[in-house]
């Protein structure tokens, strides 16, 4: 049988990177990372940018626009425009899902396809305008904090955006990421969503309600899974929704 290929993940391009701009050899990397010589040379040699380099941002770019295959929703445009229209109009995906099975008499597209075309659609292109599909409530946000003061201020370990350390600001390191709560409108529905900056790298998950325990709990969820070096800090509005943001440096993550 064939060798099964693994994919490196985002770490381990972030270790070639550092190794690679140290001078070391692909056989010093490979042997570092407990990889194959011809996968190290590989990865070097199908995600260098002519201008950049290696960036394993760029190399991260490069592997999911390789795998990228499109869902119904590209290779359908008519399905498309069906199901844009009605998000537009203010529909939620379950919806969209649910009123596209009524009329045609059995499931045409799952809610859930629905979110990763999205999804895939601002991370593919960072191209924030796709939010317009997913409806947000900005006349609750717009009422934050007009009477008794800013919210923000009894937001318990709240650090100002000014005190953050550089790296937060630029795109350059990976591991830095900012969340935000998606809500629709009319229904009272809404997604948290956390963005990579560095590699664009967008999760998503749907919430039943926005107390901050709950969100909490779900960011917790989202990053336990990742390596530690690619979840140094996160960055949040000034939402109540956040309030519970310490419960992040359980993880080591700073907020």
């Amino acid at each position: 049988m064939g060798r099964t290929y693994k994919q490196l993940s985002l770490e381990e391009r972030c270790e070639i990177a550092r190794l690679s701009a140290g001078g070391s050899s692909i056989r010093q990397i490979a042997a570092a990372l407990d990889r194959p010589p011809s996968t190290i040379s590989r990865e070097l040699n199908r995600n260098s940018g002519v201008q950049v380099g290696y960036k394993p941002s760029y190399a991260q770019q490069q592997m999911r626009a390789r795998r990228w295959t499109g869902s119904r929703l590209e290779r359908e445009p008519g399905l498309r425009r069906a199901v844009l229209e009605r998000l537009g109009r203010g529909w939620s995906p379950e919806q969209v899902a649910g009123r596209l099975a009524r009329e045609h008499g059995r499931k045409v597209i799952s809610y859930e396809s629905i979110y990763r075309f999205i999804y895939a659609q601002l991370t593919r292109t960072s191209d924030f305008s796709w939010r317009r599909y997913l409806p947000r409530g900005k006349s609750k946000r717009g009422r934050r904090g007009k009477r008794g003061g800013s919210p923000a201020s009894f937001i318990e370990g709240r650090v100002s955006l000014d005190l953050r350390p550089v790296e937060v600001a630029d795109r350059k390191t990976p591991g830095h990421w900012e969340a935000d709560l998606m809500m629709f409108s009319k229904y009272g529905q809404q997604i948290l969503a956390v963005h990579e900056r560095t590699s664009r790298l967008l999760l998503g998950v749907p919430l039943a309600s926005k107390l901050a325990s709950g969100v909490a709990h779900h960011l917790v969820r989202l990053f336990e899974v990742l390596p530690q070096p690619i979840r140094q800090t996160v960055t949040f509005d000034n939402g109540t929704e956040f309030a519970s943001h310490l419960a992040l440096q359980s993880l080591l993550i700073k907020t």
